[in-house]
């Protein structure tokens, strides 16, 4: 069955239409069965973050998962096809490969993608559209990705979305240390540009969850303190950075909370750094003359900062999964050889059945044994050498000589064989 990976990323959609086919993370078992339900697709996974959305799948035709992407999210099929990449098979194979490895990535080498393509397979497992191929290519893809990061460079000198923010924010304040930062959400994003953050010693870290328990859990590792989102809108005028990445799939923040927010600090500038997608700020809000609004996409003029040192380990890295999507592919083309190979074995178990029967009837007849052996061996040689012989005959032309390359193969013969 073949491979597909199928999906669109930062390189080839904007932010806008990125957030329009984001999958919230308890909507993926209903995608993923409804998505195999029709059984055109066998097995899939879907890898869905803020700067890619992907659905890996095994299907004889890729066509029918682009159809259901756009049908799912309510988004025309004419207006997401332009910034859809289909990957196919070998292909499919090295995008996936390349994806965990951080290859792709925003930030090259960036290792928090590995933890969510693992959080993607344990999602399709759970729903049960993890199939033999995907469960294997999966395996291979955590190797592959366990062996670029222990084997070269890609991993120095991480420049992380977290590094991001704190540097998005240092263009606007000098020092960080002077400011007083909200983040709104608990998730892994937040925790790491929390951890950014807290290394330059801001005035003020509050953590804003729609879980008390998990932002307590965080904030007591920064000695931060906690607020609900129902009290964002009342405690934003006194926060100088506001970073946030939630899973809600409206925004958290609107142009009416912020333009009351500079009001009362007599437009004192405001940094927000908004990570989520679907977008947790509206869009609006970067109008405003005293905010300054970045989105993840944003981010990427500032990632360039150690870029050089791992660029060299792409290389590398690029030789381990060529290598790597070979041995994958021929475990693929040997899986695809199991049917006839399990043909010809119970085809040959036939035929040796009836002439053990018919030595068996001679034997108990008294028969002369060494007679009755010579007799079973020539049988089981003349039966299990019908069909290459009748093959061989039959065939003129090119597809004789081809046949007659192909059985010498077969029966590892020499040009002198008789």
């Amino acid at each position: 069955m073949p491979l597909f990976a199928l999906g669109l990323n930062h390189h080839t959609a904007p932010l806008a239409i990125r957030e329009r086919v984001s999958f919230q993370p308890q909507a993926l078992k209903e995608a993923l069965v409804d998505l195999t339900r029709s059984r055109q697709v066998s097995e899939a996974a879907i890898l869905s973050t803020c700067n890619r959305t992907e659905v890996y799948f095994a299907a004889r035709q890729a066509e029918y998962a682009a159809d259901w992407l756009a049908h799912f999210h309510e988004v025309a099929l004419h207006d997401l096809s332009p910034f859809l990449y289909t990957f196919p098979h070998g292909e499919a194979i090295r995008h996936v490969f390349r994806v965990a490895s951080g290859l792709d990535s925003m930030v090259l080498g960036e290792p928090q993608i590995l933890g969510q393509v693992k959080d993607a397979v344990r999602r399709a497992e759970e729903a049960g559209t993890l199939g033999s191929h995907l469960h294997k290519l999966f395996q291979n893809t955590f190797a592959v990705a366990k062996e670029v990061r222990s084997t070269t460079a890609i991993g120095a000198n991480i420049v992380s979305m977290a590094a991001a923010a704190v540097h998005l924010a240092e263009r606007i304040f000098e020092r960080v240390a002077d400011q007083r930062v909200l983040f709104i959400g608990a998730g892994e994003m937040v925790e790491l540009c929390v951890a950014h953050f807290a290394g330059a010693g801001p005035r003020q870290i509050t953590i804003a969850n729609r879980t008390e328990h998990r932002a307590r859990a965080l904030a007591a590792r920064c000695a931060a303190d906690v607020a609900s989102l129902d009290q964002i809108a009342e405690i934003l005028p006194g926060y100088d950075v506001v970073v946030s990445c939630t899973g809600s799939p409206l925004p958290i923040v609107g142009l009416g909370m912020v333009e009351r927010a500079i009001r009362k600090r007599r437009h004192r500038p405001i940094v927000m750094v908004d990570l989520a997608v679907p977008r947790d700020i509206e869009a609006e809000v970067s109008q405003l003359d005293d905010v300054f609004l970045y989105t993840v996409d944003d981010l990427a003029q500032v990632v360039d900062a150690g870029l050089e040192s791992r660029q060299a380990a792409v290389v590398e890295a690029e030789a381990i999964i060529e290598t790597r999507v070979s041995h994958f592919l021929h475990w693929l083309e040997a899986r695809d050889a199991v049917p006839t190979i399990r043909a010809l074995r119970a085809h040959a178990e036939d035929l040796r059945a009836v002439e053990l029967e018919r030595a068996a009837r001679l034997l108990a007849k008294g028969e002369d044994p060494a007679k009755v052996l010579e007799a079973l061996s020539q049988g089981l040689t003349n039966k299990f050498l019908h069909g290459p012989t009748r093959f061989l005959n039959q065939a003129e032309g090119e597809t004789l000589a081809e046949a007659g390359r192909l059985i010498r193969r077969v029966f590892n013969l020499n040009d002198g064989s008789h």
